[in-house]
């Protein structure tokens, strides 16, 4: 199997099968990302999709530095947060997920109520504190990696985490007693 970042140097020389199969490897990956951030499935899948039209209008330029999805995660990272500029979050739980086995119904409800405390505190978040947040811990990205995203030094990626987590820590101030 070719990498990813083979088939974004043939989708450079116009290898339109290339970039389908990019889009086809990458999509979820993409759609999460933006889903994290943005809360929101059809503002997240029209991020993903806005990210590989700009892959693909970007494809000539590209140059393999970095990973392929660590470029991909910038873009649509960068997308986000201009759309979190141009509007305040929507607050939502998260997706339902299925019951495990043997969990009790009050249990599932502290799980969630507990989920979404936790959700409304990242959305409480300045953006680009939940953005490096969200790479961090849902992502499991490296500063470096956070800081390529961003745009930014690792000691300011180091700086924007630990406001992060303190401004969480206090948002979650009731849940951490229990």
């Amino acid at each position: 199997m070719r990498k990813d970042e083979e088939l974004m140097q043939d989708v450079a020389h116009g290898d339109i099968e290339a970039f389908g199969e990019l889009v086809r490897r990458n999509q979820r990956y993409a759609w999460n990302t933006a889903w994290r951030m943005l809360q929101d499935p059809a503002e997240a899948e029209d991020v993903a999709q806005d990210a590989f039209l700009r892959v693909l209008d970007a494809a000539s330029r590209y140059r393999p530095t970095a990973a392929f999805r660590t470029y991909l995660c910038r873009v649509v990272t960068r997308l986000c947060l201009d759309r979190l500029e141009k509007k305040k979050p929507v607050y939502t739980d998260a997706p339902p997920a299925s019951t495990p086995s043997g969990v009790t119904p009050s249990d599932e409800l502290i799980s969630r109520d507990r989920a979404s405390a936790v959700n409304r505190a990242l959305q409480a978040l300045p953006p680009r504190q939940r953005a490096a947040l969200m790479l961090r811990y849902f992502e499991d990205l490296n500063y470096k990696q956070i800081a390529e995203i961003l745009g930014a030094s690792v000691k300011s990626v180091e700086r924007l985490l630990a406001r992060g987590r303190e401004a969480l820590a206090d948002g979650l101030g009731e849940w951490r007693r229990t």
